[in-house]
């Protein structure tokens, strides 16, 4: 099947850019020039993954958002205007998956994009064990499935894939490097501020902050029990 990108900017010159870039690529690219639009427009078409900038007319990109992630957990990428820090931080708080910030390299967007596509279509290479199970947590690797203490547990793709390089390196620390390196890719150019963020979100989500553990200026460990 083809894979599907909605880009949601107000900028004609941004939209027509990226679309550019990624149509020569095989993939089938939808845009969108408002919140509204750009909402309806992930509603009809489900895409693999959204490009969002915040500023958008009317309903701005935080809320457009906020409530896809009522809803959906397709992988979005935010567009944020360089000097903006806070847009990051909410951003990735309300469910951002990752952010660019302006001006950017198509170049980069593109490798961002197929990065995050290689990580959705991986579901368990060679070697790789495909069920991950622990006292309380179970990890299904090919199904994407995690339960707590026979709850399941609704993550989006990139917390999935934190708790899936933690728990396979149960015990052990890992720290913000090299879990950027093992969830997003080694294109990565952002802050290592995305990782203490979707951690956040997936301890949270495990209703535990006991089974991943901060260690203080290192980074963080899997701590379930093995069975």
């Amino acid at each position: 099947m083809t894979t599907k990108i909605l880009i949601v900017d107000d900028e004609a010159s941004i939209t027509n850019l990226v679309a550019a870039y990624l149509k020569p690529e095989g993939y089938e690219v939808f845009t969108a020039s408002d919140g509204e639009s750009g909402l309806k427009a992930a509603r009809a078409y489900k895409p693999d993954i959204i490009v969002l900038d915040v500023m958008l007319p009317g309903m701005d990109g935080m809320e457009v958002l906020s409530r896809l992630r009522r809803e959906s957990n397709v992988y979005v990428i935010l567009l944020t205007a360089r000097t903006e820090e806070t847009d990051k931080v909410v951003g990735l708080s309300v469910g951002a998956d990752d952010y660019v910030t302006k001006p950017f390299s198509p170049r980069e967007l593109v490798a961002r994009i197929k990065a995050a596509l290689r990580r959705m279509k991986s579901v368990g290479g060679l070697g790789e064990a495909e069920i991950l199970s622990f006292k309380r947590v179970r990890i299904d690797v090919p199904a994407r499935l995690v339960t707590v203490d026979d709850s399941k547990i609704d993550l989006t793709t990139l917390e999935f894939d934190l708790l899936k390089a933690l728990a396979e390196n149960r015990g052990r620390v890992l720290t913000r490097e090299q879990l950027l390196e093992k969830v997003w890719g080694t294109t990565y150019y952002g802050e290592m501020r995305v990782v203490d963020v979707h951690l956040g979100h997936v301890r949270q989500k495990l209703g535990d902050d006991n089974l991943i553990v901060t260690v203080r200026g290192v980074g963080y460990r899997f701590e379930d029990e093995t069975l």
